[in-house]
Formats: C-alpha cells, sequence, structure tokens
C-alpha cells in the first residue's frame, strides 16, 4: 500500500449505490422543483433598461424610423412585447403627430383571450370572438370583456421601442370602466 491509502478504507458497493441513489434523487428533485420555483421569480425584461424590446412577427426589433416613416397618425401597430395576464401581442401606438406614445396597449381580449385587432376605421379594438369594443387607448367601451386592455409604459430608445411595466394609476375612463388602479399590477 503506499502512503496515500494508508488509513482508508475503499468506498464498497453499498456506499457507491447509496451516493448515485442519493445523486438521482436530488436530481430528479431539482427538476421538478424547477418550474414551480421559475413560476415565482418574475422573468427578466430583456433590455438593458429592465424593458422589453419590441419585436415583429419574424423576432426582429421594430425600429422607430422605419415604423414611423409607414405609420398612419392615430394608428396603431401590432408587435410582440412583454407578457401581461397571458399574451405577449402589444400595440403600439402612434399618435396624432405620428411619434411613439408613451405606452402600449395590449393585444389580448380581456374576455377569453382572443387577440384584439386594430380597426383604423372605426380607430376601435375589435374582438372577432365574441363582440368586446375597447376605444383608441384599449379602454372598454362594449362587453362581454369586463375590463380594458391592460398597458404598458412604451419609450424609444436607440431607434427601438422598449416596453416597461405600467404601474401608475390607469388613464381611461369609460361608462364600463372607471377603476383607477392597475388591475394587470400584481
Amino acid at each position: 500500500m503506499s502512503e496515500s491509502t494508508v488509513g482508508e478504507i475503499p468506498m464498497g458497493r453499498r456506499q457507491l449505490l447509496s451516493y448515485v441513489t442519493g445523486g438521482a434523487i436530488a436530481a430528479t428533485t431539482v427538476a421538478a422543483l424547477y418550474p414551480v420555483v421559475s413560476y415565482f421569480i418574475p422573468p427578466g425584461g430583456g433590455g438593458a433598461g429592465g424593458g422589453t424590446t419590441a419585436k415583429d412577427k419574424a423576432g426582429n426589433d421594430i425600429l422607430v424610423d422605419k415604423l414611423l416613416a409607414g405609420a398612419q397618425p392615430s394608428s396603431r401597430v401590432i408587435s410582440l412585447g412583454p407578457t401581461v395576464k397571458g399574451g405577449d401581442a402589444t400595440y403600439i401606438v402612434i399618435n396624432d403627430q405620428k411619434q411613439i406614445g408613451n405606452y402600449g396597449i395590449n393585444a389580448v381580449c380581456t374576455h377569453l383571450g382572443c387577440v384584439v385587432p386594430w380597426d383604423q376605421g372605426s380607430q376601435m379594438f375589435k374582438c372577432p370572438c365574441h363582440g368586446s369594443q375597447y376605444n383608441a387607448d384599449g379602454g372598454l367601451v362594449h362587453g362581454p370583456a369586463p375590463q380594458p386592455l391592460p398597458l404598458v409604459k412604451a419609450e424609444a430608445k436607440d431607434n427601438k421601442i422598449v416596453f416597461t411595466a405600467w404601474t401608475e394609476n390607469d388613464f381611461r375612463k369609460t361608462d364600463l370602466w372607471s377603476d383607477p388602479k392597475p388591475y394587470w399590477v400584481e
């Protein structure tokens, strides 16, 4: 026996199987708990400032100069944005001066989750599934939807549009909704 092994007892089969079994149980437990733990930890924003950059259908960043060059005043342009209450399709607001608005509107109907298209002619969002209607700001005008469309902050940074969480009071008031507390903020 060499000097380094004097006094050491070699690992037996039982001890080895015990370590392997313990490792397998630990790995299975971690794998099973990962989705549960990640559900409770909010995801990173995806942008340098904690926001989410608006993307087109192909997943490319939407560039402000190109968007505004082809946009109409008072229009809404759909993008892939932050996940808010079950959806990540978000409308970019183009205001009357043909500039990016300071908020974006989540495109998912609060009734049953359909994507609500923008109707430029009537200046309204009209849900094709069950007829809910929202005004140009996403305020609830006609049910069966129970709530207005959620808002996000929108800001042009480095020729890109960055969405961040909306935490201020809801500025939209309609006959069907007047609660200033943003229900989508938990």
